[in-house]
């Protein structure tokens, strides 16, 4: 019987807590990967998906606000802070009209630590490949830790247990499909 230490992957992409989310982002595109443990002093403290990412830009603003126009002789809508802004001044109106600016880079300003999931879903590496794909299922996961001992040793994701069928390690696979029930829709 297939186990999970058979077709796992030890070199595992990890990413600390307090990254910023656009440099996860890039670690993430850079190796090919959907989600990564996020690991602090050691230890696994949650897992951090494309899907985190992609919930947390979903709130941030694709364009800059339309500043509205002041009046000619009345002073602009909260000029009264400015006093307040240590390096406000001339330039404070043009920094937000530029969407590149740090005020704008969410990703940058924000860590994994505030979109990690800290549900951990793990397996041991003697569980067999079967119950490890019925526990991914139910949990509704794409993939889950391989810890023995409380020590990560691996990553188990879909597409190992995908690629273990295609490749018939799971026993007797059904035949490959014909061309015309590959089609995509």
């Amino acid at each position: 019987m297939l186990r999970v230490r058979d077709i796992m992957a030890t070199d595992v992409v990890t990413i600390g807590p307090e990254t910023d989310l656009r440099r996860a982002t890039e670690i993430l595109v850079r190796h090919h990967v959907s989600g990564a443990p996020v690991v602090s002093n050691g230890r696994v403290v949650g897992v951090v998906s494309a899907t985190d990412l992609l919930e947390f830009t979903q709130a941030i603003p694709t364009v800059a606000p339309v500043q509205p126009e002041t009046p000619a002789g009345l002073e602009a809508p909260g000029a009264y802070y400015i006093e307040w802004w240590a390096d406000a001044g001339a330039d404070v109106s043009a920094r937000f009209r530029a969407v590149g600016a740090p005020e704008w880079d969410l990703l940058r300003k924000h860590t994994v630590e505030r979109v990690m999931t800290r549900a951990l879903c793990a397996v041991r590496p003697d569980a067999t490949v079967t119950s490890a794909a019925d526990y991914l299922l139910r949990a509704n996961v794409h993939r889950v830790l391989v810890v023995d001992s409380g020590k990560l040793i691996g990553i188990l994701t879909t597409t190992d247990i995908v690629r273990a069928v295609a490749q018939g390690r799971l026993g007797e696979v059904a035949a490959p499909l014909s061309p015309t029930v590959l089609q995509h829709a």
